[in-house]
């Protein structure tokens, strides 16, 4: 005998944890359960509900129960009422991705749980250093080498992809980087980009496991590399009292103050990173900026304009060695892992995208607008200091600088011919 079917009642538990309503708080579980006893969904459909409902509380929007459209009147079969009530929320959720987010004035509490990070000795077999790893043939890149001295990060910026890479809270230092570093021997005929920014934060850890002490020396004994510490953080101290090479350049992420307070958790402020980035300028240092991700939402024009006001009465062109340009960039399995996060609370899925060279990204035309005003705010400094966009398609280039590369390669060689100028330069001001 076939066995009968079990009734949807009684299944109805195995597609709702399938669909992950446990992401949900209590109330909207139990709404979206009646829910189910009601319009009797398929796990397709349940699971569409529950991303829904994820985002909506995510954003900080009016939650699932309170949208819900009432019952369509008129002779639907189940099936027909089920699209008609899932398009109805469909196209609320992406009239709220489309349109310009806003950010409350207040900030979401975060607790600075700083316990929760474990600061854990490894013994790696060989040294962390290769292409980058968001490197990809659809996009122009400058071909950077890292060069992963520390794996993971103590902040909690809430697109960052880094803790989906590595291994929860547990922040990994190579007990013998310093001896492998020592021992790498590279071309002396060849000049090479290396940044240590990828996998954790440059600066936080401070000189934890000498990391710091092994990269100046490293810079120290090869002139022709260009090493660069990437970073959020307002921790300078230990480069404040170091001999620092000429070939460093320290560079950071910059940001608004409303996405530094909502999205980049646990960094230092934006005026801690432009003091801290003056005192090593202050001291020779080359400074730069990445204005990545810039992130489109109702105030973007107005507070980065102010910003890098700032940013251009803070430093001259010849302190600068480069500024890049970038957005937020996605692949689904780092989006899955966010809706993931019980009680997260960020705007930064709350955007439009469209599939662009194998990621999901803003569209075309809100990419070219931010970048081209970025830009044109730094006019001051088009001539002396090296723009670029990152990891972003070789179209925008043109719209956005009036210029493009050819390649990779020509991209890496103008960049690194530009920061060796600016070195040689710098060097002689000295």
């Amino acid at each position: 005998m076939k066995a009968k079917p079990l009734a949807y009642a009684e299944k109805l538990e195995t597609l709702l944890k399938r669909s992950g309503i446990d992401r949900l708080e209590y109330g909207q579980q139990q709404f979206l359960r009646q829910q189910c006893l009601d319009y009797r969904f398929t796990q397709q459909e349940l699971q569409q509900l529950s991303d829904i409902a994820v985002d909506l509380a995510m954003w900080g929007e009016r939650p699932l129960d309170q949208v819900w459209p009432d019952a369509e009147s008129g002779n639907l079969n189940p099936k027909q009422r089920r699209q008609r009530l899932l398009g109805r929320l469909s196209a609320h959720w992406r009239q709220l991705k489309q349109r310009p987010k806003r950010y409350p004035r207040l900030p979401p509490k975060v607790t600075q749980d700083r316990q929760r990070i474990k600061h854990v000795e490894v013994d790696k077999e060989r040294l962390a250093l290769g292409p980058c790893p968001v490197a990809s043939p659809r996009t122009r890149c400058c071909n950077l080498m890292t060069l992963d001295a520390v794996e993971n990060c103590g902040f909690d910026c809430s697109y960052c992809s880094i803790q989906s890479f590595y291994h929860g809270d547990e922040v990994r230092f190579d007990r013998d980087f310093a001896s492998k570093l020592a021992r790498l021997e590279l071309d002396p005929q060849r000049s090479y980009h290396i940044g240590t920014g990828q996998s954790s934060d440059s600066l936080m850890w401070g000189n934890r496991g000498d990391v710091l002490d092994a990269l100046l020396e490293f810079a120290w004994r090869n002139p022709n590399v260009i090493l660069e510490l990437k970073s959020k953080s307002k921790n300078v101290s230990h480069l404040m009292k170091s001999e620092l090479p000429p070939n460093l350049i320290a560079t950071w992420s910059l940001n608004t103050p409303t996405l530094i307070a909502h999205e980049e958790h646990l960094t230092a402020p934006l005026e801690e990173r432009l003091q801290a980035a003056r005192r090593l300028a202050d001291r020779g240092v080359l400074v730069g900026f990445h204005l990545h991700p810039m992130i489109h939402y109702a105030e973007w024009q107005e507070e980065y304009g102010a910003m890098l006001q700032s940013v251009l009465h803070s430093f001259s062109a010849e302190e600068v060695v480069m500024v890049s340009l970038g957005t937020l960039t996605y692949i689904k399995p780092v989006i899955k892992q966010l809706r993931e996060r019980k009680g997260f609370r960020s705007k930064i899925l709350q955007m439009p995208m469209v599939e662009s060279d194998g990621k999901l990204t803003y569209p075309r035309e809100i990419k070219e607008q931010m970048f081209s005003f970025a830009y044109q705010s730094l006019q001051p400094w088009h001539e002396d200091v090296f723009f670029y966009l990152c990891m972003e398609n070789q179209r925008l280039w043109r719209p956005v600088f009036g210029y493009e590369y050819a390649s990779n390669q020509d991209f890496e060689a103008a960049m690194k011919q530009a920061y060796l100028d600016k070195i040689a330069a710098n060097g002689n001001a000295r």
